[in-house]
């Protein structure tokens, strides 16, 4: 029941988000009160030099969609602001780019 009461109910960001997006804070402070959920994301972006959306669902141990709705709250109020993936050499992700998927393994088995 949590990640349904942490977005209101809603499944559906406001902004498209991609997991790998970049998320910085603005250091603009919301006008409205925000829920714990919305607390500990903007506590916990405001933390890291660099948090993508996955690092972000992975430490407030939610569901990626529910943490998107999250961010899109906090970008709404101007307190989040996120950039698009940069991928090395510039261009975008394919999917059987064996190189990146063999880093981030590498990187997994580093944190376990």
């Amino acid at each position: 029941m949590r990640p349904y009461t942490a977005c209101g109910g809603r499944t559906r960001p406001g902004v498209a988000l991609d997991l790998l997006s970049r998320l910085t804070v603005t250091g603009v402070r919301p006008r409205v009160p925000l829920g714990a959920e919305h607390t500990l994301a903007l506590r916990l972006c405001a933390g890291a030099a660099v948090l993508t959306v996955a690092e972000l669902a992975g430490q407030l141990r939610l569901p990626a969609t529910v943490v998107k709705v999250l961010l899109s709250d906090l970008m709404e109020y101007g307190a989040v602001m996120a950039q698009a993936p940069r991928f090395p050499g510039g261009g975008s992700f394919a999917a059987d780019d064996q190189s990146l998927l063999l880093a981030v393994l590498d990187g997994l088995r580093r944190r376990l």
